[in-house]
């Protein structure tokens, strides 16, 4: 990881952390306008995970855990490990399930195993201050690792540039879906889904190895 990107991921940290301590643990707190939207979205990037026997799951930007909640609430059997680059919002989590064995969370960008899959859920969205050049590298550093260390696939998901032009805000990334489905297929899979067809102003990739 590069000198930018550890200074980038200091300011997301900064960010997320003061959202936590304002909204707590709810949807706002990790950005989103609400629990109904945020359940949606997992429910997209759940369709990566083929969960008809156990499985490994890294949730890049876990925030407080609300994916282990879903997940959980679905009776999956999975051994799970969230990371944060904020402390605050690892903390919280670990509070919030330590009475489970079979999950974990980090302070970290990168888990320190190899799992079957690996989902990251808004972590591209708030780009700062940083430029979209800047805020891309960034992005795809993050997809190069999750391919890495994913054996059966992963999935993200961005706010489409097919958003609406006067609802654009100048602080958030707008991603071209068809380039990162591109970049998708050529660099990690045969085997992408785009998803961009469940009402929000984003858009979730599948990448099944």
């Amino acid at each position: 990881m590069t000198d930018g990107t550890n200074e980038l991921l200091n300011e997301v940290a900064v960010y997320y952390s003061n959202r936590l301590a304002q909204h707590g643990q709810t949807a706002a707190g990790v950005d989103w306008r609400d629990a109904d939207s945020q359940i949606l979205r997992f429910d997209q990037l759940l369709t990566l995970i083929a969960a008809n026997g156990p499985y490994t799951l890294c949730d890049v930007g876990c925030g407080y855990g609300a994916l282990l909640d879903h997940i959980s609430k679905l009776k999956h059997s999975v051994r799970y490990v969230g990371l944060d680059v904020s402390s605050a919002m690892v903390d919280a989590a670990r509070q919030r399930f330590v009475h489970n064995p079979n999950a974990r969370f980090e302070i970290s960008s990168r888990p320190d195993t190899i799992v079957d899959y690996s989902v990251a859920s808004g972590i591209f969205n708030v780009k700062l201050g940083r430029s979209e050049q800047e805020w891309e590298e960034y992005l795809l550093e993050t997809l190069d690792m999750m391919n890495e260390v994913s054996t059966r696939g992963f999935a993200f998901n961005c706010l489409t540039s097919y958003s609406d032009t006067h609802k654009m805000r100048p602080d958030l990334f707008y991603a071209d879906p068809l380039h990162l489905f591109q970049i998708c297929k050529s660099r990690y899979s045969r085997h992408v889904a785009l998803l961009h067809d469940y009402g929000l102003y984003e858009f979730t990739m599948i990448v099944r190895r």
